[in-house]
């Protein structure tokens, strides 16, 4: 479906003016008509769909350009609400949900044929999580349904974190956008399979491994996040296919600042016109023909700033794009995960 207008609906993130919000509530009912609507969470902005209707969950396929067997996250507001999905939750789910719902933590269970067959893949497990965004809480309690939500954005590119980015992907193709201002974690939520033990995490995000381990002890980590993508079907969202690609090619340097300058140097001698990823203390030491200055090198600002970086840079102005690797301790994994998908495997180190 196309639309010659997609509805821009700006709300407030207060709790108490989101309950009586007409834009909510304008929202909510395309969802529960089978529509498509954007909305933000504290990870990215998701491209919602009700989890019960196949056809609408077809649409976000095609809205997206996403391949069938690639699952889709369930949304829900309340963490109850995941016995009505799912034959069973074990202990260890529970403990889990306790800790971390709702928040960025996505969690694996068998599923009991209620959702459509689109969300799940096929597979006989479903991914569930409860967003701790008060807009998207809002919007999944109005709709009365339980809420599909890949990231809205074209598939292979960078995850939005505004609704600008939602709008320079996806305008035209979607009902609305729910505009609830710049997203926090900036990646992804943690997916983990939770009808194992012990519990393995299939995509890192903004619940890091030490702080499940916290909570249920040893969390393994499966062998696939380690490699480019997986040949069997993804169990999870993230684990297949490209992703989070800029415009133009982005290369990964690992070696230390010299390292990184000598790239530059060199790719800027053949012609290439070169874009860079440094936080502000790197800035002023790097010849760059355009650059994307990071606020600090921390995790927390790299993750949160890392798809707006990667949407800065246009192939009109920019031939390569170069970014020093990351730092892999706590949340430096998952950036990692989404810059090695994002350069294709790219990393040119020094030997």
């Amino acid at each position: 479906m196309t639309y010659q207008h997609t509805i821009h609906w700006s709300v407030d993130n207060d709790v108490n003016n989101l309950k009586g919000s007409v834009e909510i509530k304008e929202a909510a009912q395309k969802l529960a008509a089978g529509e498509l609507v954007a909305f933000p969470t504290e990870t990215v902005y998701g491209l919602g769909a009700s989890a019960r209707s196949h056809a609408a969950v077809q649409s976000i396929f095609k809205a997206k350009g996403r391949p069938s067997d690639n699952p889709l996250i369930v949304h829900i507001a309340r963490a109850e609400d995941v016995n009505n999905y799912v034959e069973e939750v074990p202990e260890t789910a529970w403990k889990l949900m306790n800790s971390f719902w709702p928040g960025p933590l996505t969690i694996i269970l068998r599923h009991n044929g209620v959702l459509s067959t689109g969300v799940t893949a096929g597979l006989s497990t479903v991914a569930l999580r409860m967003p701790d965004h008060p807009v998207a809480l809002a919007l999944i309690e109005a709709s009365g349904e339980p809420v599909a939500a890949p990231s809205a954005n074209r598939s292979g590119r960078p995850s939005p974190t505004t609704a600008g980015h939602v709008r320079e992907d996806l305008d035209g193709r979607i009902a609305g956008i729910v505009d609830g201002g710049a997203t926090g974690v900036g990646l992804e939520s943690t997916v983990v399979d939770c009808t194992q033990e012990p519990v393995m995490i299939l995509r890192p995000g903004g619940v890091t491994k030490s702080q499940l381990e916290a909570v249920v002890g040893q969390v393994d980590v499966d062998p696939s996040l380690q490699e480019t993508a997986a040949e069997e079907a993804p169990r999870s969202p993230g684990m297949k296919y490209k992703h989070y690609a800029p415009e133009a090619p982005l290369t990964l340097i690992d070696g230390d600042e010299a390292f990184f300058h000598m790239c530059i140097t060199e790719a800027k001698d053949k012609g290439s016109r070169i874009g860079v990823i440094v936080d502000k203390k790197e800035a002023a030491d790097v010849e760059a023909d355009k650059t994307y200055l990071l606020e600090n090198s921390d995790g927390e600002t790299v993750a949160r700033e890392l798809y707006a970086a990667l949407r800065y840079f246009k192939k009109e102005d920019v031939d390569h794009i170069f970014m020093r690797v990351q730092p892999e301790d706590d949340i430096g994994f998952a950036i990692m995960n989404r810059l090695i998908k994002a350069a294709g495997g790219r990393i040119l180190s020094r030997n």
